[in-house]
C-alpha cells in the first residue's frame, strides 16, 4: 500500500525527526513524506486557507484521506489497524494530513474520509509525525499478527 504523509512545515533535524525516521524505516508500505511550506501572512484564517489549498493539491489521487485534528475521532490501535487494513484491501492508498500551527482549513476536514485525533492535548507537529509513523508501524504489526503490539 502507498502511504503519503502531507505535513505543513519542514522538519528540523532533531530527536523528533529521528524518531519519525526510526519508525518510517520499519514500515513495509511505501511511505512518502510531503512537506509543504508554511504560508506567510498576518491573518491566521488566510494562512490556514492557503495551506489547506496546498494540502488539497498535494493529495494523491484515489487515496483515503485522514486529517489529523484534535476535534476528530479517537481510535484504539486495533481499530486504526482495521481501518488501514480495510483501506489496503480496497486498493486505495492512504494520505495522512498534518496541518500547520493554525490548524486545518475546513475544506481539508470536509475532504477527509476520516478526521482522526491522536488525543485532545496539543502536540508539536514534529512529534505528531513521529507518533503517526509509530501507529502506522503498529497497525502493520497488528495486521500481520506480529508480537510488537501488546494490548
Amino acid at each position: 500500500m502507498k502511504i503519503a504523509v502531507i505535513a505543513i512545515g519542514k522538519a528540523r533535524r532533531d530527536e523528533a525527526a529521528a524518531l519519525f525516521d526510526h519508525y518510517a524505516k520499519r514500515i513495509r508500505s511505501t511511505l512518502d513524506l510531503r512537506e509543504i511550506p508554511e504560508a506567510k501572512g498576518r491573518a491566521a484564517d488566510e494562512r490556514m486557507e492557503r495551506e489547506g489549498q496546498a494540502i488539497l493539491d498535494a493529495l494523491p489521487k484515489n487515496a483515503a484521506v485522514v486529517a489529523l485534528d484534535p476535534r476528530g475521532k479517537t481510535m484504539t490501535s486495533e481499530t486504526f489497524a482495521a481501518f488501514c487494513g480495510k483501506t489496503a484491501e480496497s486498493g486505495r492508498g492512504l494520505a495522512f494530513v498534518i496541518g500547520g500551527a493554525d490548524g486545518l482549513a475546513e475544506a481539508v476536514r470536509t475532504r477527509a474520509d476520516l478526521v482522526l485525533s491522536l488525543g485532545t492535548m496539543t502536540w508539536p507537529h514534529l512529534m505528531v509525525r513521529a507518533m503517526l509513523a509509530e501507529q502506522i508501524y503498529r497497525a502493520e504489526t497488528i495486521l500481520a499478527g506480529h508480537p510488537y503490539h501488546r494490548a
